[in-house]
């Protein structure tokens, strides 16, 4: 039943995307962390108010899901509420949708556009980037959020259903919010930001198997891919970022990395992958294709696994 449940939210998100008009329920987790941050920030001992923090927002999180998925076996109303908020969990179609949007902008030829609505995609300055740059990093963006944004969940949902899947997505949530290594966040964030890295650590390295893989079925340089793989994937400040990112790079024969600006900072990243070639704005169309085929490999291969656990 469960595996299902996940079909069925993964068919929903390719059809209708992320909810427009409707609170999605990571505005509701990002609620819980702004009003715990205000309370928690102020206190002196910051790392173990950020633990604090963490905990409560997890246990909240898992705590309210746990109620639901429990309520869904007996109840229709709550089996529905149950697949919505396991369809919002994923973000396939939006992570596409994104993507493509910045690719016909740039097709149109209008940059200022572009480095704009970039600039609601990632945290790095986008204002000076040229057309390569621009598409430099969509593609980063892609890549590494094919982990976050369906491998991961999918894969907590298959161990743990609803309440372990939107429990990772407020781990994420803690991160993107609090884990940044600044001067307000050192301490207070960092508990969130190993507690990230911890649930990232398995399916990021099975992103890039699976990307691999996909990238096979597609046509594109499988081989190079396995190679920047396992040559890169370490290659990058958090322990999981590049895994995803060094298939992508290798399959499509492009370099991430290099030199990015955050906050007015200019920073000169490690390179991941070798420049074959320079970006061309096709090649984000070739990456939004390994993520779709890369979401829908790992579906089915946890299903037949977790089908197969269940039979024993």
């Amino acid at each position: 039943m469960l595996i299902i449940k996940i079909w069925t939210a993964y068919v929903l998100d390719l059809i209708f995307g992320d909810p427009q008009n409707i609170i999605h329920p990571v505005q509701i987790i990002g609620k819980l962390i702004s009003f715990g941050e205000k309370i928690l920030l102020k206190e002196k001992y910051k790392f173990f108010a950020g633990i604090i923090l963490n905990l409560t927002v997890l246990s909240v999180t898992y705590g309210v899901n746990y109620i639901i998925f429990r309520s869904a076996k007996n109840s229709g109303i709550f089996a529905i509420i149950e697949i919505y908020l396991m369809y919002t969990i994923f973000s396939v179609n939006s992570l596409a949708r994104e993507g493509n949007r910045v690719y016909g902008i740039l097709k149109e030829g209008n940059i200022e556009k572009a480095r704009k609505d970039l600039s609601y995609l990632v945290s790095r300055d986008t204002g000076t980037m040229d057309e390569k740059m621009i598409i430099r990093s969509t593609m980063e963006t892609i890549s590494e959020n094919t982990v976050d944004g369906i491998v991961a969940p999918m894969f907590y949902m298959f161990i743990g259903g609803l309440p372990l899947g939107m429990t990772y997505k407020a781990i994420n949530t803690l991160d993107s919010m609090v884990g940044y290594k600044n001067e307000k966040y050192m301490e207070f964030g960092k508990f969130s930001a190993k507690v990230d890295d911890v649930a990232n650590f398995i399916p990021a390295r099975i992103t890039g198997i699976f990307i691999i893989i996909a990238s096979f079925i597609l046509h594109y340089d499988y081989k190079y891919s396995f190679k920047i793989f396992f040559r890169d994937r370490k290659n990058h400040s958090s322990p999981n970022s590049a895994h995803a990112e060094a298939s992508v790079a290798g399959a499509l024969g492009v370099q991430f990395g290099g030199r990015v600006s955050y906050f007015g900072k200019e920073t000169e990243k490690p390179t991941i992958g070798d420049k074959i070639k320079d970006f061309e704005l096709e090649d984000i169309k070739k990456n939004i294709k390994i993520m779709y085929v890369t979401s829908f490999l790992s579906l089915v291969i946890f299903s037949l696994i977790f089908g197969i656990i269940s039979l024993i």
